[in-house]
């Protein structure tokens, strides 16, 4: 197919076209491969879960107490995980420890 002599609107309409040709096909596939796993699993006599590995799922530990709190606005905490928040990034920027937050 030669998409040059296409104008810009026949683009877009056979783009649109392409996504839902596309995700049509990635629905027949994917229960296409449901299909074919289950009838694994069956044929040898074991159930889906035990084929993958039975891989539990994640236990949730709940909410992480706060460590630091900013002297400035008590009501920003941070508990010392992931990216540090602005104000804390500012504390230590001006020359300030990060152990002086600790609450």
């Amino acid at each position: 197919m030669d998409l040059s002599n296409l104008s810009s609107g026949e683009l877009r309409k056979l783009q649109e076209q392409l996504q839902q040709e596309l995700k049509k096909r990635e629905s027949q596939d994917l229960a296409r491969a449901r299909e074919e796993i289950l009838a694994i699993a069956k044929s040898v006599g074991v159930s889906v879960q035990d084929l993958v590995g039975g891989v539990a799922p994640r236990v949730k530990t709940g909410k992480v107490a706060p460590q630091y709190r900013n002297p400035a606005d008590t009501s920003q905490e941070w508990t010392g995980r992931g990216r540090q928040p602005k104000w804390v990034k500012d504390w230590v920027d001006a020359g300030n420890d990060v152990a002086a937050l600790k609450l």
